[in-house]
């Protein structure tokens, strides 16, 4: 069935995940076609392309951990305010503990995970719909980053902004989804998160602590500190304000 190639009555035919990938490829293409002919000035420059690359890591690594919570059927309001709360307690630790990237990194991680901790409680202790939970601890979480930010913007120094830049943002990214691939392909959790995902009922019957593995699933969706590093060190300035959404 993994096989991009299906033969049928001596003919060879491309099963259906080969032809969304090429699908998906030839949107690709054709978006930029249409653009570059729109305004062949000024897009489809290789320096733009780039550009929009480095900025599209940002999404695909928060999307990434997103999938654990979404292939249980939940979803996760607060992500916006996580990585607010996680980068800015992170930026506090590097430079105002004198931390450096040490702090940087422990601060993000430490952050998320208890905060995807509280999530994943508060959820299933509650039995609140995970959309409403998420989205009410998400105002406590912007509250709470507000707090420790006084209220200002909070900037990293010119030195440590290494992770923000190439090739440390691509290797990062794609740490992630190699983390994430054999997470769920190649261990106990995936295996468990996508029978909860396919069949919660079925997957109690069978002895899976259920709620266990979608406490879990909160805490991977920060799993480490990539999107929150990726969000943080990116780009122009490299900047986080207590206001960004």
């Amino acid at each position: 069935m993994g096989s991009s190639v299906v033969e049928t009555t001596g003919k060879k035919k491309l099963s259906g995940t080969a032809k969304g990938y090429i699908i998906l490829v030839g949107l690709v293409v054709l978006s930029w076609a249409i653009f570059k002919a729109l305004t062949p000035g000024n897009f489809g420059s290789p320096a733009n392309m780039l550009s929009y690359f480095q900025a599209s890591l940002i999404a695909t690594v928060g999307a990434v951990g997103f999938y654990f919570v979404m292939v249980m059927g939940m979803f996760d309001f607060s992500i916006g305010a996580n990585i607010m709360l996680s980068a800015i307690v992170g930026c506090v630790f590097a430079s105002r503990f004198g931390m450096g990237y040490a702090g940087l990194i422990i601060g993000s991680v430490l952050t998320g995970t208890i905060v995807g901790l509280l999530n994943g409680v508060f959820y299933v202790k509650l039995r609140i719909p995970s959309m409403i939970v998420t989205t009410g601890l998400a105002l406590i979480y912007e509250s709470v980053a507000n707090y420790i930010a006084g209220g200002v913007e909070q900037t990293l120094p010119s030195n440590l902004r290494a992770f923000g830049q190439m090739p440390w943002n691509i290797i990062l990214a794609l740490l992630a989804c190699v983390a994430a691939y054999i997470f769920l392909n190649y261990t106990k959790i995936g295996t468990y998160t996508y029978a909860i995902g396919s069949n919660e009922f079925v997957a109690k019957n069978m002895g899976i602590n259920v709620n266990k593995y979608k406490v879990l699933a909160f805490i991977l969706r920060r799993y480490g500190y990539l999107d929150d590093q990726l969000r943080f060190l990116h780009g122009s300035g490299n900047r986080y304000g207590v206001d960004e959404p």
